[in-house]
This record gives C-alpha cells, sequence and structure tokens, in this order.
C-alpha cells in the first residue's frame, strides 16, 4: 500500500534525531563537572536543558502526559536498579528498620499533614489535597544518591537516606494511583482499609518476587558467568529489570521488586563486580538525563509562573512542617539524635519520581488536576536547590557530618578483583583528629595500608613516619576482608585522635 513520504521516519529525520539526542548528552555530561564544583544538584541542570529545548527555547512542541508516564516509570526502574546494586548492605544493615517505617508510617503522616494544609491554603476538595500530599512527598532516589556523594555522613544517617529512597517509591505510586481513581468519575473507589490490604499484599509480594529472583539469579551468574565482563553486566541488569515486569505482572509493586533484586545482586560476590557497578551506573546516568530532560519538554514555561507563589508555600509546610513531623515519628523509636532528625528532615530531597507522579492524574482524567503537574514542577525546581546547596553547611552546624570521608573507589583493575581487594579515598576534613597523626599511628588491619598521599598538588608514597594533615587525600588499599575494620578504625582515630581503642572504645562502623 503506498503512503505518504511525510508519515516514513527516513535517515533524515533519524540523522536530526541522533544529532540532538548526542549533543544533549553531551551537555549534560560537561555539566556534571559543574554541578559537583558548584554543589548544584544534575537534575536541575537537566530539567533546564529541557525547558531549553522545549516551545519557549528551541520551539520542541511536545504534550504527551502518557508517553512521560511511561518512559518515566522506565528510567525510575533503572534508576533504582542502579541504586540497588551501588548499595553496600553493610551501609545499611542497621537503617533498613527505621527506613522501611519512614517509607511507610512517614509517608502516610505527611500526607495527611500536607492535606490538611493544602485544604486551608489553596481551598481545594480533601480527594485532591490528598493526592497532591501523595505526590510531593516520595524522596528521589537519583536526588538523594548524587547529593549524598559530596557530603560525610555517617553511615547510619546515610543508609536512612538510601534506603528511604529506594523503598518509599512503591507505597507512593500505590497511594497515588488509588486516590487518582478516587477523584475520577466513573471510577471505581474502594474502602480505605480494602485499599491499605491491596497496598501491603503487593509491597510483600513485589518484595517477595525481588529478593526471590535477585538470589537465584545471583547463585547462577557465579557458575554460568560469561568471560565478557561487559555482556555479564547487561545480564544482572537485565535480572532487575526482570523483577520488575515480573512482579507488574503479578499485580504486585514492581518498585520494590527492582530494588530489593538489585541489592542482593549487588550485594552477591558477582565476578566482574567492579565492571557491573561501572555499566549499572552509566546506565542509571543515561536513565536520569533522559527523564529530566523528558520533564522538562512536558512542562510550559507560560504556565509554571502562574504555579510559583503556591507551590512556594506548599514546599514550605512540606520541608518545616510535613517532614519534620514523619520523620519524629518514625524516628523516635529508634533513639535517633534531635541533631540527626533535623537533619533527616531536612535531606529528603524531592525530583524526579514527584514530577512522574504528577503525570498520574493527567492520564488518568482526573478533573480539577491540570494545575498540579506545573506546582510539582516549580516545588522541586526550587527546592533542590533550597535544600541541596547547603547540605553540607548544615550538616556541620549540627554536628552530624564526618571529619574524615570514606568513599569506595572504583577502579578498573582485575588483578584487585581477583585478590579480593578494595580502593578507598579518605578526606582529612577541617576538625578530623587525624591531623598530626603518623601512618603507623593508624594500627590499620593486617591486608591494609595507605599507599599513597596527595596533598595539595603533590601525591607522594607515605612511610610509616609520614604525618598525615588537614585536607590530605589518603589512597587506602585494603582486602575485603580487612576493609570493615580498616575503615572503623580511620574514623575512630578520626572523631578520638591517636589513642583510641587504646583510651576509648573502637566504635561501630554505624556509629
Amino acid at each position: 500500500m503506498a503512503t505518504s513520504a511525510a508519515n516514513h521516519f527516513t535517515t533524515h529525520d533519524l540523522a536530526f534525531v541522533l544529532f540532538i539526542s548526542a549533543l544533549v548528552l553531551l551537555v549534560s555530561v560537561a555539566a556534571v563537572r559543574f554541578a559537583n564544583r558548584s554543589g548544584m544538584p544534575t537534575l536541575v541542570l537537566y530539567l533546564g536543558i529541557g525547558l531549553a529545548m522545549g516551545e519557549a527555547g528551541l520551539g520542541i512542541h511536545f504534550e504527551n502526559p502518557e508517553l512521560t508516564q511511561v518512559l518515566g516509570y522506565s528510567a525510575l526502574a533503572l534508576i533504582l536498579a542502579e541504586g540497588g546494586i551501588s548499595t553496600r548492605w553493610s551501609s545499611i544493615r542497621s537503617s533498613i528498620a527505621p527506613a522501611a517505617l519512614l517509607a511507610t508510617l512517614g509517608v502516610l503522616v505527611s500526607v495527611l499533614v500536607m492535606a490538611a494544609f493544602v485544604v486551608l491554603l489553596l481551598g481545594k476538595s480533601w480527594t485532591i489535597a490528598l493526592l497532591l500530599g501523595a505526590i510531593v512527598t516520595s524522596t528521589d532516589a537519583a536526588a538523594v544518591f548524587s547529593v549524598l556523594k559530596r557530603v560525610g555522613l555517617p553511615r547510619r544517617i546515610t543508609g536512612v537516606l538510601e534506603a528511604e529512597s529506594g523503598f518509599n517509591d512503591a507505597p507512593v505510586v500505590l497511594l497515588v494511583v488509588a486516590l487518582a481513581d478516587a477523584a475520577t468519575p466513573g471510577r471505581t473507589a474502594h474502602a480505605w482499609w480494602i485499599v491499605a490490604l491491596e497496598a501491603a499484599g503487593e509491597l510483600i509480594g513485589g518484595a517477595a518476587i525481588g529478593l526471590a529472583l535477585g538470589w537465584f539469579f545471583a547463585k547462577l551468574s557465579r557458575a554460568t558467568a560469561p568471560g565478557s565482563s561487559g555482556l555479564f553486566s547487561i545480564g544482572i541488569l537485565s535480572v532487575a529489570v526482570l523483577a520488575y515486569a515480573t512482579a507488574s505482572l503479578a499485580h504486585t509493586s514492581g518498585f520494590i521488586a527492582v530494588y530489593l533484586a538489585a541489592l542482593v545482586l549487588g550485594n552477591s560476590n558477582l565476578p566482574h563486580r567492579r565492571a557491573v557497578h561501572g555499566f549499572a551506573q552509566a546506565v542509571g546516568w543515561l536513565a536520569q538525563i533522559g527523564l529530566f530532560v523528558l520533564l522538562g519538554l512536558l512542562a510550559s514555561p507560560g504556565r509554571l509562573g502562574g504555579q510559583v507563589l503556591p507551590a512556594i508555600l506548599v514546599g514550605l509546610v512540606l520541608l518545616l512542617v510535613a517532614r519534620p513531623l514523619s520523620v519524629f515519628a518514625s524516628l523516635s523509636w529508634f533513639r535517633f539524635r534531635w541533631q540527626e532528625q533535623l537533619f533527616l528532615s531536612w535531606a529528603g530531597l524531592r525530583g524526579a519520581v514527584p514530577v512522574v507522579l504528577a503525570t498520574v492524574p493527567l492520564t488518568v482524567g482526573t478533573p480539577d488536576t491540570d494545575w498540579i503537574f506545573d506546582l510539582v514542577f516549580v516545588l522541586v525546581l526550587i527546592f533542590t536547590l533550597v535544600q541541596a546547596l547547603p547540605m553540607p553547611w548544615i550538616a556541620r552546624k549540627l554536628g552530624v557530618a564526618e571529619a574524615a570521608q570514606v568513599l569506595d573507589l572504583d577502579v578498573e583493575a582485575t588483578p584487585l578483583e581477583e585478590l579480593h581487594a578494595d580502593v578507598l579515598q579518605l578526606h582529612v576534613g577541617e576538625t578530623s583528629r587525624l591531623n598530626g597523626v603518623e601512618i603507623q599511628e593508624l594500627r590499620l588491619p593486617k591486608g591494609a595500608n595507605v599507599t599513597l598521599i596527595v596533598r595539595g598538588e603533590q601525591g607522594f608514597v607515605p612511610s610509616p613516619r609520614t604525618i598525615i594533615r588537614r585536607g590530605d587525600q589518603l589512597l587506602l588499599v585494603t582486602t575485603a576482608k580487612s576493609r570493615d575494620h580498616a575503615i572503623r578504625r580511620v574514623r575512630s582515630v578520626s572523631r578520638d585522635g591517636r589513642m583510641a581503642g587504646w583510651a576509648t572504645p573502637l566504635r561501630s562502623e554505624q556509629d
């Protein structure tokens, strides 16, 4: 059948799309360096790129909330997969219970508080107010992971933030869909207790599927791993995607399934572990860039101006009232200090998740919700900057920042993997008591050693008598067996000085 040439996607069209896509990716990659130096979250820059490409900039016209929602869910699944694979179980083990409570009880508290203020401030109905509260209450894994990398925090706090951002997407998505259905004429609205039972069943089912698939393929991968690290990395990420798809087809939570499956895989003794982490990180970055640029394209700058004041009001209530109350209600049972609770309240960053969820009422056809997407977009843009930029300063003022920050380094070195070794970077902060301590006074465990010090612009190999100074960057090589002990030792000396372990008990890694 003959068709018009205008209905065909030609090679010329392909070249144009590839040109724009490659240019966007190059600009986005370059923007990461600027973001790292300025402290600005990358999602703000990517949303800005999307706005610049849209109708008010380059003139690309895009209005398709259904496609945005589908692609948004796909990107969130990949971002959660990267988060699960990159998260060490040892860093969140002691934080699972508080994070799970914060992702469930905390979400309910936040939604109810937000709804009450939305009814009062914006004059909306309770149903619409609850829907908006559910949309904005979820923290975002991509935003949290990117900001935490530049803030030296105790593992107890980072564990709560990482686990919460991985857990809370699932219950919030279920809640938003249920509330959107309840607010839409012609759709069946169930009693709240039926919705709660269905949500609990979906979360438990999704968790079971994710854990089972992660465990099974972790066992299988060690016996059947191909020699190619690139091919193996594709297979591992495919398992996480399979967990999402399987759970969704079984009418359970795909988001909790993908995160738990990736968490199990990432903490298994996988072959090509560093290659898997590198590939997952690359795919996660690609998903973030595509998602944020797409959301920027969907937004219309002409409509955003009218939502600035409502977004600021709603954001202030969320930041100063709803989030602190949800943190207090969830974490008071676990002996978190008030300074830690204040920081966790401030560090609940929003990102792509609320903006993607704001498309749900549009796709369902919920009346009187056209303004929600614009309000949520402005809120995320403003309050991501407000919360993220001063976060290192707030951590120091509240006394929750680590004086010495230890980071994992991904080094592409096969011998290290075969020797079951790890490479860690240690930054000596201004208040660290590592200052003036000799290398030998660290009393590192057998199998761990400081192999390089970078001071200013100069790097040198230290001797046992080399004195550590503030601002130094230390390269610590350790066997997998000695890794946790070495980290505990460094942190203990940083807090208590060279006599740590003699004058004071050696503190646990989670302190």
